[in-house]
This record gives C-alpha cells, sequence and structure tokens, in this order.
C-alpha cells in the first residue's frame, strides 16, 4: 500500500521491507532471520540489534503497514469524489499489491491467526476494525448523498466488502490471474451502485 512510511535507520528499513515481501508471499511463518540476512547479505547476528526478536520485528512491520494504509485511505478522503469512486480507489489499494504477486499483509496474517505472538494479533483485529470503520462510514456517506444504495446495515456491508476484497485476493493470486480479482469484485460495487441509480430515477 503506497503512503510516506516513518523515517528509521537504513538496515532497519531494508529488514522492513525484505520481511513484508516475505510476509505477503509466504506467510509470517514462512521465513526466518536467516532469510533477511541472506538477501542483506550481512551476518544474522546483526539483526537483532534492530529487533531483538521475530516477535518486535512483526510488530513494527505491522505497525509501519497499518500506519501506511490510513494514510492512503486518508487519501482517498482527500480526493473529494463521491463514495463510490472512493470505494473504487479503494479496491485499487489492494489490486495493486497482486501486481507484485504478494497478498495483503494483514490477510496473509489472518490465516496464521492462531500462531502470531499476542501483540501482532491485537494488530492484525485492530487493522481490519479500522477497514470496516472506513468502509461503513463511507457507506453511509454514500447513502446520504444517493450515490450508493446499499441493502444492509452499512457495518454489515463493510464486512461484506473487506471479506470480497481480501478473499478475492486469495483466489486471484492462487489461480495466478491478477485479473480475476477486479471480475470478481466490480460486480459487488456496481451493484451498489446500480440500486442508487434505479432509485433515484
Amino acid at each position: 500500500m503506497d503512503a510516506t512510511r516513518p523515517r528509521r535507520g537504513d538496515t532497519a528499513n531494508r529488514m522492513l521491507d525484505i520481511a513484508e515481501r516475505l510476509a505477503q508471499t509466504r506467510g509470517f511463518n514462512g521465513f526466518s532471520y536467516s532469510d533477511i540476512a541472506a538477501d542483506l547479505g550481512i551476518a544474522k547476528a546483526s539483526l537483532h540489534h534492530h529487533f531483538p526478536t521475530k516477535a518486535d520485528l512483526g510488530r513494527a512491520l505491522m505497525q509501519r503497514y497499518s500506519d501506511s494504509f490510513e494514510a492512503a485511505l486518508a487519501g482517498i478522503d482527500a480526493s473529494g469524489e463521491d463514495a463510490y469512486g472512493r470505494l473504487s480507489r479503494y479496491m485499487k489499494l489492494y489490486e495493486r499489491v497482486l501486481v507484485d504477486d504478494r497478498l495483503c499483509l494483514c490477510g496473509m496474517l489472518a490465516a496464521e491467526y492462531s500462531t502470531l505472538p499476542a501483540g501482532m494479533r491485537v494488530q492484525v483485529r485492530r487493522f481490519f476494525e479500522k477497514n470496516e470503520d472506513w468502509v461503513a462510514a463511507l457507506v453511509e456517506r454514500g447513502r446520504r448523498e444517493k450515490s450508493l444504495r446499499p441493502g444492509a446495515p452499512a457495518r454489515d456491508v463493510a464486512r461484506m466488502i473487506v471479506s470480497a476484497l481480501e478473499g478475492a485476493m486469495v483466489l486471484a493470486r492462487s489461480c495466478e490471474d491478477p485479473a480475476r480479482f477486479a471480475s470478481s469484485v466490480r460486480p459487488v460495487l456496481a451493484e451498489l451502485k446500480a440500486k442508487a441509480v434505479r432509485k433515484n430515477r
């Protein structure tokens, strides 16, 4: 997800970059400090200076990813588009991740939820709660401005949308067909808009 990231030392940032890529492609349990050290070309022991444990690395990774995503949402809010336009931009955040053959970091971690350190589990839940809050508020906005016509409470619609996006990413990647993502998700958003158009005629 594109956004300005907090400043850290160069090695720490590179560690987080590599860890993010590995977690998005293999899962958090699918890599070790040895993998990061090999990618950086430095001794594994030196990595512990920046993040003493993998749990510390995971929490920092989650915080950076969440901050980046929230900044991306703020950018969407600043676009001035109606609710449907903003939802379309939100969908694009997920779609762009697939271009690099990755999955949403938090979606990947959700699949490993029971094996994650406690602090990371809290961060994963918070990530999805914040996304659902943002989407629910947007759905309500669309209802008021008549650019969307949800057929259920905004919170339920938000959960449907977030679930659809995460699930569509997994299926598109497993089928090695990124285009499958958009073809799966666009009808969900289009139906919300179509209902509003039909109602306003």
